[in-house]
């Protein structure tokens, strides 16, 4: 009996439709950046859902540890998954990732905007030609369908919000320009080569597993250490800039769905995968001070201090998210505290796990 296809005919399929339809027709993934944040969190929902799943990593950010706390934590499906440890920026390293493989979930890149603005040449050699051997290997494989990581930094200096698709601005750093210019190889290797693919443009991402350390931390986990640690926050600013937080839940489900929809043949989409809103800095720090408070009511919480604005930054930044509903029946969490209080609870967990080691 032939297997039943995913439709977006059919009033287009609910998030729970595609799980119960992957529980029933397992397919094979491709995770590129599988040890990183999002990656990793990935690979724990794919497993759950009894799939088969390829990771490639080269380790430069993404961790072990992320691989082991999945496993662990989806250990009947372990022999489900298989790591290839290589770098994208090896065109035959993706092309044996690419074997066998319905699906590709591209992540793997260098996703810091002042990272870019350090080192353009890094991040244009890992998002520009990793991007390109990705969209090669899997064209060559005859891989189903690439949905890569774009971001919400395309939109540059557009100052017109919520932000929608077709709307850019001039891109303001270097990592701007990577992802531009990765939507563009995806739209000309959909036309050229019927290689079916989707960029996804990420705003704000948060969740377990981002890593809360080092220069180029994302705001959130490293505000989360601060807090727990008992340290100030340090704010780019005033405090009044924007953004849309997202949590990687619902980036999972950008994927998923973005993955199995039918679209046309070599058909090429771009969606911004947000929340829809916009919270500032100040709001989001007495969000996560509260949510502190809720797991710890006499964790001490130092007032914030304020810095320069930091260099590429965009001022304001909100998801139009209309198209990625209509198309995909993508639909984001509303409650921001819930999910802000629920990340903070597992960075507490490993916090005080880690306490624990060390006494013992």
């Amino acid at each position: 009996m032939p297997k039943r296809r995913l439709s977006l005919e059919d009033e287009v399929q609910t998030y729970e439709q595609v799980k119960e339809e992957l529980r029933r027709s397992p397919r094979t993934w491709l995770v590129t950046g599988v040890a990183g944040f999002i990656g990793s969190n990935l690979m724990e929902t794919l497993l759950e859902l009894g799939q088969n799943v390829i990771g490639l990593d080269n380790f430069s950010s993404g961790y072990r540890r992320n691989l082991n706390e999945v496993l662990r934590e989806c250990r009947q499906y372990r022999q489900s998954f298989k790591l290839i440890e290589g770098d994208i920026r090896d065109l035959e390293t993706c092309r044996t990732a690419c074997k066998g493989v319905d699906y590709v979930l591209h992540q793997g890149a260098i996703g810091s905007v002042p990272r870019s603005v350090v080192d353009p040449q890094e991040a244009n050699a890992v998002n520009v030609d990793g991007t390109l051997n990705v969209l090669q290997a899997a064209r060559e494989q005859h891989v189903k369908r690439v949905v890569f990581a774009s971001s919400s930094a395309v939109f540059g200096d557009c100052a017109d919000l919520p932000a929608t698709e077709d709307r850019l601005g001039a891109p303001l750093s270097p990592y701007a320009v990577t992802k531009l210019v990765n939507e563009k190889y995806a739209e000309v290797f959909s036309r050229c080569y019927q290689l079916s693919t989707v960029g996804l443009r990420y705003f704000n991402v948060f969740g377990p597993r981002q890593d809360p350390l080092g220069s180029y931390a994302a705001v959130i986990p490293h505000w989360i250490h601060a807090l727990i640690a008992g340290e100030a926050c340090r704010v780019n600013g005033d405090g009044e800039t924007t953004r849309d937080f997202v949590g990687v839940t619902d980036v999972v489900q950008a994927n998923l769905l973005a993955a199995t929809a039918e679209l046309p043949a070599a058909a090429h989409r771009i969606y911004n995968v947000g929340a829809g809103r916009r919270t500032s800095l100040n709001e989001l720090h007495d969000m996560l001070a509260a949510a502190l408070r809720t797991l710890n009511p006499d964790q001490l919480v130092l007032r914030r201090v304020h810095a320069d604005f930091r260099e590429g930054d965009v001022r304001h930044s909100q998801a139009d998210i209309s198209r990625i509903g209509a198309e995909l029946k993508y639909t984001p969490a509303e409650d921001l505290t819930g999910a802000l209080e629920a990340t903070m609870e597992w960075y507490v967990k490993r916090a005080n796990a880690a306490h624990d080691l060390v006494k013992a």
